[in-house]
C-alpha cells in the first residue's frame, strides 16, 4: 500500500506521523494508545498546534495518520469533536501561517519568456517547447518533467518514445492543427494516466510549433529517455523542474518579474484561456479537471485576474466572464457561491 503513495505524498504523510508520535511523546501517550489513536486523542493532537500552523498542514497531517491507521488495520476514529477542533484550529490559523498566492504566468510575461529565449541553444529549445505546453495546456511541471535526473521513471514520466505524436485536423474555417501524446500517470488518475492535448495557435507562442522544434532539434535522443530531454556536449540531460524554472526565472528577474513557481503556468493558462472566451467545460477538459474541482479552482483564479485585464482596460470581458462561470456552477448543480469581481 505504501508503494501506492507517491514520493511527495509519503513524505507528506511522514510528516504527520511523526509530528504525532512527537506529541505522544510529550505527554506521555504510551505506543499501545496510539494506534488505534482515539478521538480525543487526534483532537488534543490538533488543538495543540492551533494557532501556530495552517489548516493545509494539518489536514495533510490528518490524511497521513490514518493512512497509517488502515495500513496496520487499525479503526480511525474521527467524529463529532474532532470536526468542532478542526472547525476552531481553521478560524485561529495565524496570518503567518497563509501561504501568499503567488502570481501567475500571463501572456505578456510568456511573450517576454519566449522574445529572450536563445533558440539556438538546445537547452532553450526544450525550455520553450516546456512553457508554451504548460501554458496554452494548463499542465502541471511534473506531468511533463522529471524531478531530478535519478528520479526519472518511466512508469510515471512520459518518454521520448511517444514521439512521433498523435496528429490531427479540425475541419474548420482555420483548418486547425492539434496534436496530443498520453502521460503514463496523474496526480488525480494515477497509473491511467491522461492525454495531452495541443492545438496549434495562430501566435509565436503556439505551443504544437515549440513541440515540433524541439523535437527536430533535440533528435537522437534514447528513446526511453524523458520526453524533454536535450542534447548536450556530453551527450544528453533529461529536464528537470529546477532546471526549467531556473532558465525561466533568470529571463524574468531580469525583466523586473517575480519569480515565479511551476504552478503559475496552470493557473496562467487557464485565466487566459477562460478570458479569450474558451467555454468553462473545454478550460476543464483542457486542464483535466473535474467540474467541481475546476470551481474550487476558479476561486482562487478570480483573485489574480486584475493582472490579465489591467493591461487591456477591457472590464467587459471580466463580467461577462463572471456570467459564464456563475452559469458553469448552476448546470454542473455545483452551490458553491463565485465570489464577485
Amino acid at each position: 500500500m505504501i508503494r501506492s503513495l507517491a514520493t511527495d505524498t509519503r513524505s507528506n504523510y511522514g510528516a504527520g506521523l511523526l509530528h504525532f508520535t512527537q506529541f505522544c511523546a510529550s505527554i506521555d501517550i504510551p505506543e499501545a494508545k496510539r494506534m488505534p489513536a482515539s478521538e480525543a486523542l487526534i483532537s488534543q493532537f490538533a488543538a495543540a498546534f492551533t494557532g501556530t500552523s495552517s489548516e493545509k498542514t494539518l489536514n495533510n497531517w490528518f490524511v497521513g495518520l490514518q493512512f497509517w491507521h488502515v495500513v496496520n488495520g487499525a479503526l480511525w476514529c474521527a467524529s463529532h469533536l474532532l470536526h468542532h477542533t478542526r472547525r476552531g484550529f481553521a478560524k485561529m490559523v495565524p496570518a503567518s501561517a497563509c501561504r501568499a498566492k503567488f502570481p501567475p504566468v500571463t501572456i505578456d510575461a510568456l511573450c517576454i519568456l519566449f522574445n529572450n529565449l536563445d533558440l539556438s541553444l538546445l537547452l532553450n529549445v526544450a525550455v520553450c517547447a516546456v512553457a508554451l505546453i504548460a501554458f496554452w495546456c494548463c499542465c502541471r511541471l511534473g506531468e511533463l518533467l522529471v524531478p531530478s535526473p535519478n528520479l526519472f521513471d518511466p512508469l510515471k514520466h512520459v518518454v521520448h518514445l511517444a514521439a512521433p505524436l498523435t496528429s490531427f485536423s479540425v475541419a474548420n474555417e482555420t483548418q486547425t492543427h492539434a496534436s496530443l501524446f498520453h502521460i503514463p500517470w496523474m496526480k488525480t488518475t494515477k497509473e491511467q494516466g491522461a492525454d495531452i492535448s495541443i492545438t496549434a495557435r495562430d501566435h509565436h507562442t503556439c505551443p504544437l510549433a515549440a513541440l515540433e522544434r524541439h523535437l527536430t532539434v533535440n533528435h537522437d535522443i534514447p528513446p526511453h529517455s524523458s520526453l524533454f530531454t536535450y542534447r548536450t556536449t556530453a551527450g544528453w540531460s533529461h529536464m528537470t523542474c529546477s532546471a526549467f524554472l531556473t532558465c525561466c526565472n533568470d529571463i524574468w528577474v531580469s525583466q523586473g518579474y517575480p519569480n515565479l513557481p511551476g504552478h503559475a503556468f496552470r493557473i496562467g493558462g487557464a485565466t487566459e484561456l477562460l478570458l479569450q472566451g474558451v467555454h468553462p467545460n473545454v478550460v476543464t477538459t483542457q486542464g483535466r479537471w473535474s467540474s467541481d474541482a475546476f470551481l474550487d479552482y476558479w476561486h482562487r483564479i478570480d483573485t489574480i485576474l486584475p493582472l490579465f485585464i489591467a493591461s487591456s482596460a477591457n472590464t467587459q470581458r471580466l463580467a461577462d466572464l463572471d456570467r459564464v462561470m456563475d452559469s458553469f456552477a448552476r448546470n454542473h448543480h455545483l452551490l458553491q457561491a463565485l465570489p464577485s469581481s
